[in-house]
């Protein structure tokens, strides 16, 4: 099976970038590709409920929407710990399908056969 991480690094700092990230990691996952989404740096910022609510690129569909039909889809969210915590983002205020992984899962991932994307 293949596999695709996409790394997202902003959030409402680049909200174009947040929106396609999460736009090519659904067309990845409705493909039968296994697909996570990594939120690195401001990306983080989208694990915490309803910071995305808001959040509509023009000719796309909402963020929330987006990255719920992800989760639905089978796709995981990981969050970067160290970024996270440099936040001081709320633990139990994470979006369903979120968790808080440390750097070496994402190199597990990938030296396992996964290809990577960044946004």
């Amino acid at each position: 099976m293949s596999k695709l991480m996409i790394s997202v690094t902003h959030s409402s700092d680049n909200t174009d970038k947040a929106t396609v990230g999460f736009v090519v990691a659904n067309a990845s996952a409705a493909s039968g590709v296994e697909t996570v989404v990594v939120l690195f740096v401001e990306g983080v910022r989208l694990c915490q409920k309803g910071f995305a609510d808001n959040i509509h690129e023009t000719g796309f569909a909402p963020l929330k929407q987006l990255m719920g039909d992800f989760v639905g889809a089978g796709g995981k969210i990981w969050v970067c710990s160290p970024c996270f915590k440099k936040r001081g983002l709320d633990e139990k205020s994470l979006i369903d399908g979120a968790t808080i992984v440390g750097g070496a899962k994402a190199v597990e991932f990938l030296t396992t056969g996964g290809s990577s994307l960044t946004f």
